[in-house]
């Protein structure tokens, strides 16, 4: 009964567990919506070096 309470109150690699998941769910919102996030960061960039020139001016 004392081992159960003490595995019960044992939470060192609960952090850890977190952490992977977290990664895992957005490594799979990358990849689901990947095309959708190479179009936005493409027009940011054009947004970018196209005003660029007028705040070089």
């Amino acid at each position: 009964m004392k081992n159960l309470n003490n595995f019960k109150l044992n939470n060192k690699g609960l952090g850890t567990i977190e952490i992977i998941l977290i990664l895992v769910v957005l490594i799979g919102l990358v990849v689901i919506f990947k095309d959708q996030l190479m179009d936005l960061i493409a027009k940011i960039f054009d947004a970018i070096s196209t005003d660029s020139g007028t705040v070089l001016s």
